[in-house]
Parts: structure tokens; sequence; C-alpha cells
């Protein structure tokens, strides 16, 4: 059994177990969240659940595992023969998740 799920403007397909890093959230680590914005939901072979009406009452349980940092990036620009350069570095916020249960 695995769901797609929405978090942070991304989707996720998660399967029970799963540890996921997403877009920071505010919950202290240890805390159990739900993740309701359920995309799809399949049990097994051919049973596959798209519908948003059926998925209303659909949630993934997680918790919060750890908070942190994602490697750094480079963005650099240039142009050529003006004498323009700038580099600027960034490390983006994550929240790591392990999936406890999948409500359907």
């Amino acid at each position: 059994m695995y769901a797609v799920v929405t978090t942070g403007g991304k989707q996720y397909r998660v399967t029970q177990g799963d540890l996921i890093r997403v877009e920071k959230l505010d919950n202290p680590v240890g805390e159990i969240v739900e993740l309701g914005q359920v995309q799809l939901v399949a049990k097994g072979g051919a049973d596959i659940v798209v519908d948003p009406q059926a998925l209303t009452d659909s949630k993934v349980v997680a918790e919060v595992k750890a908070h942190g940092l994602n490697k750094k990036i480079r963005v650099y620009k240039y142009k050529k023969r003006k004498g323009y350069e700038r580099t600027q570095g960034h490390r983006q916020l994550y929240t790591e998740l392990e999936i406890r249960e999948i409500k359907a």
C-alpha cells in the first residue's frame, strides 16, 4: 500500500516505514504530524483511488525525526564582457519524517 502526498508544494510517494525529507515544518522533533493532502492511494494490485471526494478522509500519519540543512548550492551569475560576477550560496531547511501509517 502506498500513497502520494503533497506538502511544501511537492508530491511524495510514501509507504509505511519510509523516511522522507520535506520542506521545513514548524513541528518539534518527536511530534506526530498528519499530512492531509493525499492525491492518490494504492491498496495493492489494481485498486487505485484518485477521486478527490473519496480521498477527503484519507491521511498519512508521520513522526518528525529531525530538522536540518541540505547541501549547499552555489548560485553564480555572470555577464560576459561587462565585468559582472556574483556568487551566492544557499542551504535549504528540511524536516525528516518517518511514515507511520496510511489511513485510507
